[in-house]
């Protein structure tokens, strides 16, 4: 397990011995699945439970962490083992998050490093990154019994922090890093610089630098635009900025952000919300994309305008496009299929009726 307070990435990935390999384990060896939930909230405790039960019965091992084991049911706790703190990934082929977006930023935490993919079970509100929903949790686990997921990378960042020209701590991101003030009265002063080039200088409560995974996030608040998860990008957005150039930047994933803080103020850095490094006046940020991607398991390619559409509940009921008339073509295509079929059946019916010596039934054409 990664420790979420270390700065330093790991760095060693390329060994095929140690990644994670999603055949499923060795003969003789359960199949292991960790479990990572919310357990200060009921819902989650209830949902761990069902979880633990369901994945036992398919025959797959949960797992779980000692304090989360400690909130479930005796009966649960029986079939569970309990994660090594040290090691929680130990034969986990599949990692099952309940509970909002914030949880599934944690279980990232976790995963960092290895190839073991998350899978997200929406316990939260609005939930972008799960993947199924609460009351899905049965045919999830059906879907992992017989391995029908697919595996989706997105990409993560990763920042230095430098201090009079010398890299004084990493971290790295898979929303957005973000620089913000420290203190509530006093702005902070920022140069944004990207690629090497000094873009622009302007006095700002912070700046988010997000992925297009955390677009729909904190940079979303700031007033940037929503990117698309394939889009190879990232974003920069300026948070409360006093200036006249304040708009969102699309920059490419290559690329190398900097922002440097103009004394005298200091602020600090923030990391998905999660983790946090003070910067002093003077300090240097910068993100560049890492080459440690977080794996998310799929079960369904739905297409992303209908995610956006349904977890902001976007209004789109005048909506006439081609695919609205796909589906009307479709409907009346089966209709037609339906009434031809039941005048069929009613003729046939007429035929057996005759050769039974009955009256026949008279087919009815069906109305239009």
């Amino acid at each position: 397990m990664t420790d979420p307070t270390d700065l330093t990435d790991p760095t060693d990935l390329t060994d095929p011995q140690d990644a994670h390999d999603p055949t499923g384990p060795a003969a003789g060896v359960p199949r292991r699945v960790l479990v990572l939930a919310h357990t200060g909230r009921a819902a989650a405790v209830t949902a761990a439970e069902e979880l633990v039960l369901l994945l036992h019965a398919a025959g797959v091992q949960p797992m779980l962490m000692p304090d989360e084991a400690a909130t479930l049911s005796p009966a649960a706790r029986r079939v569970l083992a309990e994660a090594d703190l040290a090691e929680p990934l130990d034969g986990a082929e599949l990692v099952v998050v309940l509970g909002g977006d914030g949880t599934i930023l944690r279980a990232a935490e976790v995963v960092r490093g290895s190839c073991v993919p998350l899978l997200g079970v929406n316990l939260g509100h609005v939930g972008f990154l799960a993947e199924a929903e609460r009351d899905d949790l049965a045919e999830t686990v059906n879907r992992i019994a017989s391995r029908r997921y697919e595996v989706e990378e997105r990409m993560t960042l990763e920042v230095t922090i430098e201090r009079d020209g010398e890299v004084v701590g990493r971290t790295w991101a898979v929303n957005e890093a973000s620089v913000e003030k420290a203190d509530r009265e006093r702005m902070l002063e920022l140069v944004l610089e990207v690629d090497g080039r000094p873009v622009t200088e302007f006095g700002c409560d912070g700046i988010v630098v997000a992925t297009p995974t955390g677009s729909t996030a904190y940079a979303f608040s700031a007033g940037g635009p929503v990117m698309w998860p394939e889009v190879e990008a990232m974003l920069l957005a300026p948070v409360a900025a006093h200036a006249l150039f304040t708009r969102a930047l699309v920059i490419a994933p290559s690329a190398v952000a900097a922002v440097e803080l103009v004394p005298p103020a200091g602020g600090v850095l923030w990391c998905d919300g999660r983790r946090s490094i003070p910067l002093p006046a003077g300090s240097r940020v910068e993100v560049r994309r890492s080459t440690l991607p977080v794996r998310l398991a799929r079960l369904a390619w739905p297409p992303f305008a209908d995610r956006l559409v349904a977890k902001f509940e976007l209004p789109v009921h005048g909506w006439r496009g081609r695919g609205r008339r796909a589906e009307a073509e479709r409907a009346e295509a089966e209709r037609i299929a339906a009434e031809r079929n039941a005048a069929e059946r009613i003729a046939m019916e007429g035929i057996a009726a005759q050769r039974g010596g009955a009256q026949p039934v008279v087919p009815v054409a069906p109305s239009t």
